[in-house]
């Protein structure tokens, strides 16, 4: 191997995020170094060790720089990788005493585990060292004197020196990163691939409407101030490793520390970031104070839309970018739809001639922004593939939205009469395939205000306050779309096969973008999720653990709903007559209500005179739930009792008798708590049979199921006194579709 010295060039490696290559290998050359080979997230170059240690310091995007000290081919084994660590002069790079730590990065056939071949390259170090005669190293893996860096890939071995220590992205500036933070250096990225720095040479100014903690403005400053991104850094890996020179080392940094003085005092940038949270904008100012440029930005206390362009910036031209939230779990998608149609908005409305930068993992709220992007670069944020759209800012006009279309049009649309002799659905779809995209989510917003005056009626003589705006009206957008209150619970049944996937997702947008106005409520009281095709007891299961849980009314009864932690809610709407009618039929009864859910039925029983009850399912979570309800209505729990238990087992053990029953079974069940499946169409009869043992002489059985297709079997209406009710047990809501649900009243049949 050959031994380093003072004017040996050095051969090194800078990595990067994915996607900024090509940027690094740019930058490295501005820094005095010479690139060759780029690989992915990273660059190969050679330089002086002045220059190696002024890219640690100036490099701006890179995250490490590894002096590579060897680079051998056909290394498969643990003792191969051994034998060329050990080969190495390492009493040239770790002096005596000194601390190190092993990154072992890849794999191969025989090495499987990064911690088995970062244990493989320390004793090749000990044994290179014992073999020169000086003392066995100590391991620190947080804060060792040298980082020595191993990579093996495809049977190439590499070893080298983590001449950066800490990730070069760590600026030392930022202390609370929050949520999904955007990384210094790809903040940085962005801003060169923007034009940062060509714009600021011209003088254009630069914003951030959505600035959170400032990592995009504080870059941008450190820019516009020429101070060395990692100028404030107490300690680079180079510090611990033998073959350090403090005088060169010196030298770039009094270099660097006189160009930030002189570059802070004459920049004349104007860098401006606006967040509506105090908290973020207090991160934001002790961040820019770390970083040393605090009077270089100015920081606003504005939301998005009451963004304003101050007076004193008068340039016609400018950057605007940002780094908005992504939508990465769906219930997130409500307020972000409106968010990025704002953003476009105000971005048209206030720097007409400005460039619009916008950093997304999410390119389809990108299209909510109103404007083409006139380029695009993929690039990687964390595991997340991102995009960055660069778009011109055109003036105030732009592509009518369906928010655009006036009230009048609206209402003209909305009233439209079929023509004669075709039905009023055939008219609608009709239109719908005739009109451009922005048309039909209008004819749903149009659809939304028809189905809320549709129920006015009613729901003023009701009184009730949770109910069904839309079903699926139109197959564009295949929602059911229900009301709690001033709340929107939204759920979108999954797009067949047979359709576009971007185009589904193009049109839940397009309705949630249009909905708060429609419906006359915020987008952060729109809750949505996804419907697909139910198996066991998936319509149970957590999505989220958030415990916003609130209070609605239904008739006399208290109700405690959930909208956004599991697929349900916690109240079936469309079984709200079933329940009034359990009410009507309580009074003095014995109730039992099994697969009871929340219970919300045994509260309308309750409170409808029922003596006494037991509610039996056997979710621990639900039933739990089911107390809380009862607490809510005062019902004593002496005599409302729940009981966890298969309903299948409880039946066949209780010895009690009922004068009503309610029995609400899922359509299918696999829960690993059951002995059995359950398949409602198949097991129906059985169950029946079990609930029919437990019913009182004159006693009646109310027995619903959503099984779309369902058939009673001829046998029970051959055995008990049988009526269909389904036609009766749909409120105005749910008059559209009938088939959500059946009901029977089975009763004993009098000799």
């Amino acid at each position: 191997m050959t031994e380093l010295n003072q004017n040996t060039p050095l051969t090194l490696l800078a990595t990067c995020p994915k996607g900024i290559e090509g940027l690094l290998h740019d930058e490295l050359i501005t820094l005095g170094a010479t690139p060759g080979k780029t690989t992915v997230a990273g660059v190969y170059f050679t330089a002086s060790q002045a220059i190696a240690y002024r890219v640690c310091l100036w490099s701006r995007l890179a995250n490490r720089v590894i002096l590579s000290l060897v680079r051998e081919s056909m290394i498969d084994t643990a003792e191969q990788v051994r034998d060329v660590v050990a080969r190495i002069a390492w009493t040239q790079h770790l002096a005596p005493g000194n601390t190190l730590a092993v990154d072992f990065h890849g794999r191969s056939e025989h090495i499987r585990h990064t911690r088995f071949g970062a244990q493989t390259v320390k004793d090749g170090i000990v044994d290179a060292l014992q073999l020169a005669g000086q003392e066995r190293p100590n391991v620190d893996v947080k804060a060792p004197h040298l980082r020595v860096y191993a990579h093996l890939h495809r049977m190439n071995l590499t070893i080298g020196l983590d001449l950066s220590g800490e990730s070069l992205h760590r600026r030392g500036y930022r202390r609370d990163v929050g949520h999904a933070p955007l990384k210094e250096n790809l903040a940085a990225a962005l801003l060169v691939r923007a034009g940062w720095p060509e714009r600021l040479k011209a003088g254009e100014p630069l914003i951030d409407p959505l600035c959170g903690a400032g990592t995009l403005l504080i870059e941008a400053a450190m820019m516009a101030a020429d101070q060395a991104p990692n100028l404030n850094r107490e300690r680079f890996g180079f510090h611990g490793w033998a073959g350090h020179d403090e005088t060169v080392w010196r030298e770039q940094k009094r270099e660097a520390e006189a160009r930030a003085s002189i570059g802070r005092k004459r920049c004349k940038a104007q860098l401006l970031g606006f967040d509506q949270s105090p908290a973020a904008l207090t991160a934001a100012k002790s961040n820019a104070m770390r970083a040393g440029i605090p009077a270089l930005i100015s920081l606003h206390g504005q939301s998005l839309g009451q963004l304003t362009r101050p007076d004193a910036l008068t340039a016609e031209r400018g950057l605007l970018i940002t780094n908005p939230p992504y939508g990465e779990r769906l219930g997130e998608l409500p307020e972000l739809v409106r968010l990025y149609a704002q953003l476009g908005e105000k971005a048209k409305a206030l720097f007409p001639g400005w460039t619009l930068a916008v950093f997304t993992g999410n390119p389809d709220l990108g299209h909510r922004l109103g404007m083409r992007a006139h380029k695009q670069y993929a690039l990687k944020n964390g595991a997340l593939d991102a995009k960055l759209l660069l778009m011109q800012i055109g003036g105030a006009e732009h592509t009518p939205t369906a928010s655009d279309v006036a009230p009048a049009q609206r209402e003209s649309r909305a009233e439209a009469m079929p023509s004669e002799g075709a039905s009023e659905e055939q008219a609608v779809h009709k239109a719908q395939a005739d009109a451009k995209p922005q048309d039909n989510a209008q004819m749903f917003a149009n659809r939304l205000i028809k189905n809320q005056k549709r129920l006015k009626k009613w729901l003023k003589q009701s009184g009730e306050t949770c109910y069904r705006v839309y079903d699926a009206d139109m197959p564009e957008y295949a929602l059911a779309v229900d009301r709690y209150g001033d709340r929107i619970h939204v759920q979108e049944y999954a797009a067949p096969s047979s359709i576009n996937p971007a185009q589904a997702q193009k049109r839940l947008y397009d309705a949630l973008e249009v909905m708060p106005e429609a419906l006359g409520v915020d987008a952060s009281k729109i809750y949505i999720k996804r419907r697909e095709r139910q198996t066991g007891n998936a319509q149970y299961q957590k999505r989220a653990a958030s415990g916003e849980r609130f209070e609605v009314q239904e008739g006399n009864a208290r109700l405690w709903v959930n909208l956004r932690d599991y697929l349900d809610t916690g109240l079936f709407l469309d079984h709200r007559p079933v329940r009034r009618m359990l009410g009507e039929m309580a009074s003095g009864k014995r109730f039992l209500n099994l697969f009871c859910y929340t219970a919300t039925a045994t509260v309308q029983a309750a409170l409808g005179g029922a003596s006494d009850s037991v509610s039996v399912d056997m979710s621990n979570t639900y039933l739990e739930w089911a107390k809380d309800n009862f607490a809510l209505n005062k019902l004593d729990t002496r005599l409302h009792r729940v009981v966890r238990d298969d309903c299948f087992r409880w039946l066949e053990t209780a010895n009690a008798e009922f004068d009503l029953i309610f029995m609400d079974p899922p359509t299918f069940s696999n829960s690993k708590k059951m002995r059995d499946t359950l398949d409602v169409q198949r097991d129906h009869p059985r169950l029946v049979e079990l609930a029919m043992a437990r019913l009182a002489p004159g006693g009646t059985l109310v027995f619903s199921n959503n099984q779309r297709r369902f058939k009673l079997d001829e046998a029970l209406s051959e055995r008990y006194a049988v009526e269909d009710i389904t036609g009766r047990s749909f409120d105005p809501d749910f008059q559209r579709r009938t088939n959500l649900h059946h009901v029977f009243l089975l009763r004993h049949k009098v000799s």
